[in-house]
Order: C-alpha cells, then structure tokens, then sequence
C-alpha cells in the first residue's frame, strides 16, 4: 500500500482590524462622507458665507454640503415643510421632507438671563420667528420660521447680550447644562459658573474641537437636587466634598440615549475647581482622537467607554491628556430635592428664587418680552432655564413674590403647577421636526388638561409627580427611556372594526428614571410587550395605569419601582 503525504493546509491569513476611524490608531483618513464633509471644511467657517453670501442671495443659493452640513454647527436646521404625513418621514428624502425656513437654536448654558436678554429673545420671536420660542431640556431656546435673509440681524441681537449660537448644533461640545441655582441656592456644595465660563472663553469655537466624531454634552452642577441630568451627558461634573479637599466635583462621561441608551459612569475621581477646565477639555478630546467615526450610529463616546471600561479610560485621561493622576474621590451624596427647581424657594442672600412651568416648554415673544418686564418690576434679577423645560426666576425680594407669582399666570406660565404640567416633557415633534412622525407638543397638552381633570382625586395620594415624556421619534431628545411614562412616537396598526388601520400612535417605555428624590441612581424603562398606544389614546392609557399605580403600590413606593414589579397585564 503507497502511503501518501496529507495535502499541506492551507494557513489563512487572520483577518485584518478593521478600521473604525480613530484618528490617533487609524489616522485621519475620512471613511464616510460625513467625515469627508467636515474634512473639506470646518464647520465653523459656514457663519461668513451665510453673512456675506446667502443672507444676501437668499435660500437657493446655499449649497447642499452647508445647508445639510455645516449650518449645524450655527444652530440651524431646515425644518418640515408642513402637511407630510408621519408615515413618510422615512420614506422621503432631506430635501423632499424640508421646508425653505430654519429651526435656530440658542445656547445658554445655564447662564442668567436679564430682563435686557429676555426681551431680545423674545424680539427675536416676534420679529423673525413667528412668535415662536420653545425651552428645550437642553437649556436652549428654539426658534422656528427663521429666514436666512434675517439670521444675521439675529447674530447680532443675541451676541448684544452675550448669547450665541456657535456649536448649538453639528459634531461638536454643544450647549452646556448648568445648575439653574447655581451661585444662589442655600444648600449649593460648588458654584458651578466659574468652571463653565473658563471652558467657554477658552474653548467655545476652537476649530480643533469642530470636528468630533458626533455631538458631545455637557452638564455641570454644584447643587445637592442633581439638576442637571448628569448620567445622559458625554461628560458630567457633579459637585461633591471630599473628606480631605473639599468641595470638587465628581466626574461621569458617557451617557447618552437615542436608540441605544447608556447611562454614564463615574471613573471615581475627585476634581478640583482649578482642574475641571482642564479636565473637560482632556474628556473631550479623547472623544476627538480615540471616539469610533466609520459608522455614525456607532460614534457616540459612549461606545467607546463600553469597549474601553471606566479604568482605561481613567488611564488615558491621565496619562496621555493631563499629565498627572487625579485623586479618588466620593460619589454625589442622594438628591434633597427636586431638580425642576418648580416653587418658591429662599436663597442664600435671604432673597427667593421660584421655579415656572410653561406648557411643554412653549414659551414664545410675547410670554418672554411680558416675563422680562415682570422680573424687573417686582424687583427680581434675572431668569434660569432648567434641563426640565422650565425656568428659574432669580433674586425675587420677598415683598415681590406675590406679585411675581401672580404674574406669570398671565403669561401661561404657573409656579404652582399640577402633578402632571409639571412633569411632562416634549420634543419638537411633527409640527417642525424631520425627523418625527406623530405630533408631541399639542398631543402632550391636551394629555395634561385630560390628566388635571380626571386624576384631580388622586393628586392628594400621590407624594410625587410621575414623569411623562412624549417623544416623536426614536431618538429619545425628550428622554423616554428615562421617565415614569415615557412615549416612543411611531406609527401603529389598529383594528378599527372594519379592518386594520394605520394611525399615530407611541411605542410606551415604564419606569425609567435619573437619580433624584427617590432614586439614588438611574435606570432605564421595560417595555410591554406588543403595548402600544394610539395617540388619541393617551390619557386613557395614563389614567388607567396611574390609577392601578395607586392602588397596587405598597407603602411609599414609586411609580417606577412599581412598573418594574408589575405584571404584564397589569400594565396594559
């Protein structure tokens, strides 16, 4: 018998990495053509070609790669051309879903805004916006029906009273979330404004952090109510005390929610006044060199913190990015209060500060001229906007606060809100979004009305508002994953007794929440398995599972812990 040799295998060669567009491992070579875009041409250069070309020339003579692109990076987007049913919104592309006018966003980023400033927003409103403005749970006023031709005029107002738009939008650190009560508050551990107006003069419209691999958010506080919703931030510094250095911040980095939700982690440091600055600006360009950018939908910093793990992101930090380690420090002691800040409130200079809810953060011209000459009658200094939709009224003497409260009922704003105008938030929605497919804000009002009428027996019951947050599509920007009750937009299939029907409708998240009173740490909502609501089903829905809330629950717990225990059916 001949005996043959085996064929020799055939030794595959491993497969190469492949590369994810981390520009200090992969170099910076563009692998889509959004990175192509931002590699042509900083974001930021788009402001004089708006100033010198296309306010002058007018719509048609924007180029795509800017009216797509680069215009983020000023706050503007096109908005939906009104009457294009939900159902198309994906089916459409940019340019068949936009209108000829812009959503502009302002950033505030938590800074206080005095009666002068009050009125050129709220100018602007009336003048170039239609009388629209929107408080938004970023701490920015949203205009929409905003004309190229006016966009400078509008520049020009806003940087009269130290606003701005620069990197509201687009790949870039956007506006900050800041403590509402920041440098007032009786109970405040830091105030938090020294360190942002340091990272703004320092950073804020540096080309070398206008091109990030996606947005990038901030939020900073000092106040014990965890105000500023630290665990869905890119970077986030909460005040604390450390036994041996005093007060500091502990630093999180990246949360983020949209469609894949993650809430941030602490990488146990303590960091100074001093350093925090230096810090922020170390996270961020971390993001700049190392975040992932082959995919967008992967590029978020919080993809890197999953495959990266909190040490080794504590270790490039301090190694590559400072220089020097950072101290281990203690995490932020549990909420004291509400971080809406809603109510009356005494501050530490023996005046008050009171908290205000609009109508699912509408505001508009006419509401922020009349504010802006009610602050300054009754004697009070100036106006916070929150993470919450809401806002702060500041220095209020007390001989003025019933003047102020008063006041702002006229306005369609209240300091006595009910549970559910207090809690409820929403997104833009359909009415200007091209991104959304069901209505929000004018559904999320007519829920409130519905709720303060039919649960009006329960609000004695209830020792705490229960979160609604109505979203119109699945990028979660009015934080569902997060709320009690939170709505995922969506069109929806329903049996209208003569046949299925297509119809708005929302997709419902339960028991989600951030820390806060109550709630020592976040944690994301369940859903229901086939539970989905048709949009003018809504306070139904709320009132049947609030009202069985209420009498299932045992002792002081809350609606989240309870909609985690629940059965199924109990939820539906």
């Amino acid at each position: 018998m001949t005996v043959t040799d085996p064929a020799p295998r055939t030794l595959r060669t491993p497969r190469a990495r492949r590369a994810n567009g981390q520009w200090k491992v992969d170099g910076p070579a563009p692998l889509n053509a959004n990175e192509e875009l931002k590699a042509e041409d900083n974001g930021l250069n788009v402001r004089e070609r708006i100033e010198t070309i296309y306010a002058r020339q007018g719509f048609d003579s924007i180029p795509d790669s800017d009216l797509h692109g680069r215009f983020r990076w000023w706050g503007l987007y096109t908005q939906r051309r009104p009457g294009i049913d939900g159902g198309r919104t994906a089916q459409l592309e940019p340019h068949e879903l936009e209108d000829r006018y812009f959503m502009l966003r302002v950033r505030t980023d938590g800074a206080a805004l005095t009666p002068d400033a009050l009125r050129v927003l709220g100018g602007i409103s009336s003048d170039f916006a239609r009388g629209t403005a929107d408080i938004t749970d970023r701490q920015n006023i949203q205009y929409h029906w905003v004309e190229i031709e006016d966009v400078p005029e509008i520049w020009r107002r806003l940087e009269s009273v130290g606003l701005e738009t620069t990197t509201a939008c687009g790949d870039t650190p956007r506006g900050f979330l800041g403590s509402p009560v920041a440098g007032i508050a009786a109970d405040e551990i830091i105030d938090p404004t020294p360190v942002i107006r340091e990272i703004k003069r320092r950073w804020l419209g540096d080309p070398e952090l206008a091109n990030l691999p996606r947005k990038f958010k901030t939020a900073i506080t000092g106040h014990r109510s965890l105000d500023v919703v630290h665990e869905i931030n890119d970077v986030s510094l909460v005040g604390v005390v450390h036994p041996d250095l005093g007060p500091g911040y502990d630093l999180w980095v990246g949360g983020a929610l949209s469609t894949t939700p993650r809430l941030a982690e602490r990488l146990g440091v303590f960091v100074s006044e001093e350093q925090a600055p230096d810090v922020w600006h170390g996270v961020v360009r971390i993001f700049r060199d190392y975040g992932y950018r082959r995919l967008r939908n992967k590029a978020r910093l919080k993809f890197l913190l999953a495959d990266w793990g909190t040490a080794r992101f504590r270790e490039v930090l301090e190694t590559e990015y400072l220089g020097h380690p950072l101290p281990d420090g203690p995490a932020p002691a549990p909420a004291t209060g509400r971080g809406d800040h809603v109510g009356v409130h005494l501050q530490k200079d023996g005046r008050y500060f009171v908290g205000a809810a609009p109508m699912v953060g509408r505001v508009g011209g006419r509401t922020l001229a009349g504010l802006a000459d009610l602050v300054e009658g009754v004697g009070a200094q100036a106006v916070r906007l929150t993470a919450f939709q809401k806002l702060v009224i500041l220095g209020v003497p007390a001989d003025g606060l019933d003047a102020l409260v008063a006041g702002l009922e006229p306005l369609g704003l209240t300091a006595t809100p009910s549970p559910f105008r207090r809690s409820t938030m929403a997104c833009t929605g359909i009415e200007f979004c091209k991104l959304a497919i069901v209505d929000t804000k004018d559904t999320a009002a007519a829920v409130i009305t519905e709720l303060e009428r039919r649960l009006a027996d329960l609000e004695p019951v209830l020792d705490r508002p229960i979160d609604l947050n109505v979203n119109g599509c699945p990028n979660s920007c009015a934080r569902i994953q997060t709320a009690d009750i939170g709505l995922k937009g969506q069109i929806i299939t329903v049996d209208t007794g003569s046949g299925p029907a297509q119809v708005p409708g929302f997709q419902v998240h339960l028991g989600g929440g951030l820390a806060g009173v109550g709630r020592d740490e976040g944690g994301l909502g369940r859903t229901v398995r086939g539970l989905k609501v048709p949009a003018t089903e809504v306070a139904d829905y709320v009132e049947r599972v609030v009202r069985r809330y209420a009498a299932e629950r045992v002792a002081a717990e809350t609606f989240a812990e309870w909609a985690h225990r629940a059965d199924e059916e109990a939820l539906q």
